[in-house]
């Protein structure tokens, strides 16, 4: 009974004292005994048992961290005494070099770009052939493109690098564009394509070729020919299929080019370059390397390039001869529309791939999106950001952009619509067909939504007569979703522009707005003047006639002036000038006029009011964003609401921030401007046909009308948080067209405070608020 007792005590803890003893004793056998004696010695004998002697297996190993040495005697050190090297600063030779650091890394990497091309041309095809190869294949390629021409010619075409060497003959010509790669491009390139301007090249497919070829390989590849007379061994490159030459080729070739000019006697240019190659560099011209193919096509005269069904022509990586550039059009329109159909099946493979493959997730199919391979749908967090759908039928739009609640299709809004309907009519009778034929749509209810991650979204309701087999007939409704996918995102290039442009600020001044001046120059006082900003202060002061007959006696900016007289004493370097302007009309327009002949037309103008509080920082987002013969740049500036409405019973801050309790941006306020001088007059001699026809269009447009309908640039209309006004009650003027007239009232109101300020205001000021 006492032995089972003992037993079940025993067996919960009896695993545990088995590995314990277990361990133990693993322990001990791994440790090797040496009797040793306990005297004063011991530290060091422990040492020694630890770490052992050279070269014997005994005893336990020491750190790798810790370097033993050994002594003359072969004894082991038993100190470990680290020693300190001191840095001495090497002595300096004259200045200290900079260091160069390349603007790019993959420049300092030594990464290079894959492709260039070279394109040789004539004094008579380069305004015609060369012309279509650079709108065909330029715009495609990720590298440069250069055309090569013997002829030194005055005007070249446009949007063209075009290199002239100055003598016709075709052999001199290959020789200088040689030695042109080699000293300006040969070591951004790893890959050199040459071709004529009478030959059509398929960029995708060049690409291609060259992505799957090694930077280090010494490859000469085009089309083999054979050398006349045969004589020579191997084979040369025919030029007018083009041919291909890596960097390693002709940097092997660079020490030899000389010598291949002086030695070797040939008129055409690519016989001459392939002798050269085969001479100096052991390489012949090869059509295919590693199941690679060099595919050419020989054109020949009055074929059909519709019914050009051969692998030969459809496989063609370059196709020539090419007599005009109207077929150099047409090719490039056949070959591309082959690549959009391959890309095309190879989305609908994929599409494939990606429904197999979600039927086997957790959630089965409804893991896949769709579209399939399309950006899913934005998801809102709050209530704010729901994406709203507009709904549109056949003729009008139910979300108009001047606020209206009705207004007609047209434009590409209705161009949108019609091409959605095709495409859905299209899409339905594919499913459907040849059970159900549909025909005669029309739009019951459309709604359309932009979702900035995918694209834009359609959801039609649409009425059919759906015709069956049997010859039945029915009408019927189908509702269907739709995504017109956004495309590629592509950087669009932009001109270089400078923050050390001068600004010739244009401040407009009417009697109403005189005492408003002095506070203005206050402001540019401390933040222009004092700080040295690049800019130049014009006054323009507007006179009535009758102010104006007052002048010498009662000037209404008497005290405007003689306030710019005490800031230029103030600032010696500073010059604010004036022009003094007689009208009966307020229109701007007229007073611009004026002002711009005045001045050059590379001036940069900055159009401000009294109310603008200019900065620096506001003023290089001028500069950077008005760009001359491209883009006019119209700020929304910060408007303070009314203090009393903001801050009631409060103390108004000097700097208030930015937030919505305390303004809003404008938007109704069009009145400061950032354009240049020669943009306003092409602006202006646009839109002296319609001028004829409409003497009061100067009254009744202000200029963020004129250049968006008559500049042609890119109107450039965005908030500027450096831009912010303190509040003023300000004066409309009823002389000003209607729609100005009325944008000036809604700045007014809206700029009183916000809606739920107003509500307070209104809901303080009722006899009685009890509810």
């Amino acid at each position: 009974m006492r032995i089972a007792m003992l037993v079940s005590l025993i067996r919960p803890t009896g695993p545990i004292i088995v590995g314990i003893s277990l361990g133990f004793t693993l322990s001990l056998l791994s440790v090797t005994w040496v009797d040793e004696s306990c005297d004063s010695d011991w530290m060091g004998a422990a040492d020694e048992m630890l770490i052992g002697q050279p070269g014997s297996s005994k005893g336990a190993r020491k750190p790798s961290s810790i370097s033993t040495g050994t002594a003359d005697n072969g004894n082991v050190e038993e100190d470990f005494e680290p020693r300190i090297v001191p840095y001495n600063k090497p002595a300096q030779e004259g200045p200290p070099k900079k260091v160069f650091r390349a603007k790019y890394a993959s420049t300092e990497l030594g990464i290079r770009e894959r492709l260039f091309v070279a394109v040789f041309t004539s004094k008579t095809t380069i305004s015609t052939l060369a012309v279509a190869i650079n709108r065909t294949l330029n715009h495609h390629l990720d590298g440069r493109l250069i055309f090569f021409t013997g002829t030194r010619n005055r005007k070249l075409p446009n949007g063209m690098f075009v290199v002239a060497h100055g003598d016709e003959r075709p052999v001199p010509n290959m020789f200088q564009s040689v030695r042109y790669l080699l000293e300006h491009h040969i070591s951004d390139y790893d890959w050199f394509f040459f071709v004529q301007d009478d030959t059509y090249t398929q960029p995708e497919r060049l690409k291609t070729l060259v992505s799957h070829l090694s930077m280090d390989l010494q490859l000469y590849m085009g089309h083999p020919g054979e050398f006349i007379g045969g004589e020579t061994q191997g084979r040369y490159c025919h030029s007018g299929p083009g041919f291909l030459l890596s960097r390693a080729l002709l940097l092997k070739l660079q020490p030899f080019l000389e010598q291949c000019r002086t030695d070797i006697v040939s008129i055409r240019p690519d016989e001459w370059l392939g002798r050269c190659i085969i001479d100096y560099a052991g390489m012949s011209c090869v059509e295919e390397y590693e199941a690679l193919n060099y595919n050419y096509f020989t054109m020949e005269n009055n074929m059909d390039l519709s019914r050009m069904g051969n692998d030969g022509f459809q496989n063609a990586l370059t196709v020539h001869p090419v007599t005009s550039a109207e077929l150099m059009y047409r090719l490039h329109k056949h070959f591309t529309e082959i690549e959009l159909q391959k890309t095309y099946e190879e989305i609908e493979k994929l599409q494939s791939e990606i429904k197999n493959v979600s039927e086997l997730a957790v959630d089965g199919n409804k893991s896949a999106l769709w579209p399939i391979g399309i950006t899913p749908p934005f998801e809102p967090k709050t209530r704010f950001e729901v994406l709203r759908w507009d709904y549109f039928t056949e003729d009008n739009f139910f979300s108009c952009v001047d606020g209206a609640p009705k207004c007609q299709l047209n434009g590409a809004d209705r161009d949108d619509v019609t091409d959605v309907i095709k495409v859905a009519v299209e899409e339905l009778n594919k499913k459907y067909n040849p059970f159900v034929q549909l025909s005669a749509p029309r739009l019951v209810n459309g709604y359309r939504r932009l979702d900035h991650t995918r694209g834009m979204e359609y959801t039609l309701d649409l009425q059919f007569q759906a015709t069956t087999e049997s010859g039945h007939q029915k009408s019927i409704t189908l509702r269907v979703h739709l995504v017109r996918p956004l495309s590629q995102v592509e950087i669009i290039p932009m001109p270089y522009v400078t923050e050390a442009t001068r600004v010739h600020v244009l401040l407009p001044l009417t009697s109403y707005d005189s005492h408003a001046a002095l506070r203005f120059l206050d402001h540019c006082s401390s933040k222009l003047f004092e700080t040295g900003e690049n800019a130049v202060l014009n006054f323009l002061f507007i006179y009535e006639p009758a102010e104006a007959q007052k002048v010498s006696t009662n000037d209404v900016f008497a005290e405007v002036k003689a306030k710019i007289t005490s800031v230029e004493h103030r600032y010696p370097s500073v010059k604010v000038s004036w022009i003094s302007i007689k009208t009966e009309s307020p229109g701007l327009l007229r007073i611009l006029d004026i002002v711009s002949r005045k001045h050059p037309v590379e001036t940069l103008f900055l159009l401000v009011t009294v109310d603008t509080v200019l900065n620096s920082e506001f003023l290089n987002r001028c500069r950077m964003n008005a760009i001359s013969g491209w883009q006019a740049f119209f700020p929304i500036h910060f408007q303070e609401f009314d203090p009393s409405v903001a801050y009631p019973n409060q103390v108004p801050p000097a700097s208030p921030d930015l937030v919505r309790e305390v303004g809003h941006f404008d938007r109704y306020t069009f009145e400061e401007a950032c354009f240049y001088n020669s943009d306003y007059m092409s602006s202006r001699t646009r839109m002296s046909g319609d001028l004829q026809e409409n003497e009061e269009l100067l009254e009744n447009l202000d200029l963020y009308d004129v250049f968006v309908q008559y500049s042609g640039l890119h109107v450039f209309r965005a908030v500027e948080p450096a831009l912010q006004q303190a509040y003023r009650n300000r004066t409309c003027d009823p002389r000003l067209s209607e729609d100005v007239f009325h944008r000036c009232l809604q700045s007014n109101l809206e700029s009183q405070g916000s809606r739920s300020q107003l509500a307070m205001l209104i809901f303080e000021q009722e006899p009685s608020n009890s509810t």
